[in-house]
């Protein structure tokens, strides 16, 4: 009897241990990748639930298929499967061999290339063709108007007509500047702000003027 009790409370610990192991090896990862390189990263410190809910929550299952941009450790990307958009829907883009590894494990029916963002396109990632949402993990602040430039050029030449991008910052306003949006047609809107994120993080979207 007491061997039998034994087993049932190590199998309701079963799981709170493998969610354990997955936050530790998720840090880890984190830190590997902070550590070779910070200014890819821009962070102290992953992606809170509250801001992968955020981030995602413009997102519906009409858009069909939806690119996501600096994965990381696929904080976002779990939140959109778990609001139920399909894996094979997914296109996942993350420059870091270690991390895009780690994504195609985590969702083998996703795409998954390891690329730089901002030189994406339609020509070289035929995947590219019908995104209908982006949503963006960059650190977009350690990044040049140059390249937000050639970053916007990419992901608004592979969406659909109507598509938005959105997007987290630290900062108090949009990371990419007014005159870059203009120059490609786009508003930013705030959507939220996420007090319960290290740092606290706005949510903005960008999409074309109609």
């Amino acid at each position: 009897m007491h061997f039998r009790q034994s087993l049932k409370t190590a199998a309701r610990l079963n799981p709170l241990s493998h969610r354990s192991m997955h936050w530790v090896q998720e840090r880890s990862q984190f830190i590997k990748a902070l550590l070779a390189n910070p200014a890819a990263i821009g962070a102290i410190a992953p992606s809170s639930a509250a801001l992968a809910a955020a981030i995602t929550a413009p997102l519906h299952a009409a858009e069909g298929k939806v690119l996501e941009l600096g994965c990381g450790t696929g904080v976002f990307t779990r939140e959109m499967v778990r609001k139920g958009v399909d894996p094979s829907n997914l296109v996942l883009v993350e420059q870091d061999s270690a991390m895009s590894s780690r994504l195609r494990q985590q969702f083998p029916n996703a795409t998954v290339l390891q690329a730089s963002a901002e030189d994406l396109s339609r020509d070289t990632h035929p995947e590219l063709d019908g995104i209908g949402a982006t949503i963006c993990g960059l650190p977009l602040r350690n990044m040049s108007s140059a390249l937000h430039s050639r970053l916007l050029a990419a992901v608004f030449e592979a969406m659909r007509p109507g598509g938005a991008m959105h997007l987290f910052t630290y900062g108090v306003r949009c990371p990419i500047s007014a005159s870059v949006l203009d120059d490609f047609g786009l508003k930013a809107r705030r959507s939220s702000f996420v007090p319960l994120n290290l740092p606290p993080a706005s949510v903005y979207s960008l999409s074309r003027y109609a």
